[in-house]
C-alpha cells in the first residue's frame, strides 16, 4: 500500500466522511460532495480494497499499521534517511523526543536499525 493510501486509511478510520486526492477529476469531487453532503461516506474506489482487507479480523496487522499517528511519521522520514536532528527541527520536537519514538517504532516493529526500517518501508511501498 503506498503513503498516501495509508494516510486516507488512517484519515477514514479517524472519522473522515471522505478522502480525495488533489489528483482526483473535478467530477469526483463533486460527486464526493454530494455523498458526504447527503449524510453517507465517500470513499474512492481505489481505497475500498485496501480498507476491506485491513478490515478484515483474519488478517494480522502489518507491522508499520501497529504505529500511532506520530510514530509512523517518523518512521517514514527515518526510512528516507532523515536524521534525528532533521526530523526533530522539521516537527518543532526535542531531538531526544524523536529518539524515543525511534526506539518505539524499533520496538514495535521488531527491527534493529535504520536500514532494516528502510528495507521494510520500500518492500511494503510506503516509500519509493
Amino acid at each position: 500500500m503506498y503513503e498516501e493510501d495509508q494516510y486516507a486509511l488512517r484519515m477514514i478510520k479517524a472519522g473522515a466522511d471522505g478522502y480525495l486526492t488533489k489528483e482526483s477529476a473535478p467530477e469526483k469531487l463533486i460527486e464526493a460532495i454530494r455523498i458526504v453532503a447527503s449524510g453517507r461516506k465517500y470513499i474512492s474506489e481505489n481505497l475500498v480494497e485496501e480498507m476491506a482487507f485491513s478490515l478484515d479480523e483474519n488478517n494480522e496487522k502489518l507491522p508499520h499499521e501497529k504505529l500511532a499517528k506520530r510514530e509512523y511519521q517518523v518512521m517514514l522520514m527515518i526510512s528516507k534517511g532523515e536524521k534525528s536532528n532533521q526530523i526533530a527541527e522539521k516537527l518543532g520536537l526535542s531531538p531526544k523526543t524523536i529518539s524515543t519514538y525511534k526506539n518505539r517504532i524499533f520496538e514495535k516493529m521488531q527491527l534493529s536499525n535504520s536500514a532494516e526500517l528502510t528495507r521494510y518501508a520500500v518492500e511494503k511501498k510506503l516509500i519509493e
